[in-house]
């Protein structure tokens, strides 16, 4: 367990509570820790979703610039890639993953919820991406994740400018799925993954990593990619699970193992 970033897990939901207040600043020591409870999310056996939360007040709001401050060129080489490393190893969790974001959520914050495969967010919520203000840019995914979620025109916009996007429009231009008042974000959280507990970890996997991998492919490569996970299910239990509960009781009513 680390000291600045806990998995707590309750229900088959662990959820990666990063605890540096007052703004959880993305410091060395957290960014190894967020690295650290990602992969024990990913190896856990009790844990079938995952929740990102920076607690009540706020998300992220980005990385510990006095830090930073005093890295040289030969320094942040090793960080940088020490820094994506660790934000990766969220995307690479193979199961659901949320990212449940009250108040600010900009630079690293902003790029930390990209690595989630969905993001509710508090009516206060503020995304941004101001790297170019301080005279640098998105290092952690910002300039890839953020284009292939809303597209380039959009990400330059954001990244160009170094502006905040409010929840209502970060909803607006596909940033975020859903938003709830900011005493609702992480209760909406557990709503959503309580779906994703119950469900086909086998089959989430899948889906997950042929999404991921194909944005990455052509069509054509895409869609073997596709066929090879959609064959290799039906040499798992849970889809004849899944198909023997279908015949029997109608659709949704598996209980997977």
């Amino acid at each position: 367990m680390g000291e600045l970033v806990l998995l707590e897990v309750q229900d088959g939901i662990g959820t990666i509570l990063l605890d540096r207040p007052p703004m959880n600043a993305l410091s060395f020591q957290v960014q190894e820790e967020i690295r650290l409870a990602a992969l024990e999310a990913a190896q856990r056996s009790d844990v079938r979703a995952v929740i990102l939360y920076g607690g009540p007040k706020v998300f992220a709001a980005g990385a510990d610039i006095l830090e930073m401050a005093d890295q040289n060129y030969e320094q942040m080489v090793e960080r940088s890639v020490a820094l994506q490393v660790s934000f990766s190893a969220v995307a690479r969790i193979p199961k659901p993953t949320i990212a449940a974001v009250n108040g600010y959520a900009l630079g690293g914050g902003c790029e930390l919820s990209l690595c989630c495969d969905l993001r509710v967010a508090a009516a206060n919520a503020k995304f941004g991406q101001p790297e170019v203000l301080l005279g640098i840019i998105p290092g952690a995914g910002g300039t890839q994740r953020l284009t292939r979620l809303i597209g380039p025109s959009r990400a330059k916009d954001l990244i160009f400018s170094g502006r905040f996007v409010n929840a209502e429009e970060a909803l607006r231009i596909g940033l975020v799925d859903r938003v709830v008042p900011p005493e609702d974000v992480y209760s909406t959280a557990v709503e959503m993954a309580q779906q994703f507990v119950r469900g086909s970890m086998t089959a989430l996997g899948a889906a997950k990593e042929s999404i991921d991998q194909g944005l990455d492919l052509d069509l054509d490569a895409g869609l073997e990619l596709e066929s090879v996970k959609f064959a290799a299910l039906f040499a798992t239990d849970d889809r004849k699970i899944g198909m023997d509960s279908f015949i029997e009781n109608g659709p949704g009513k598996a209980i997977f193992t």
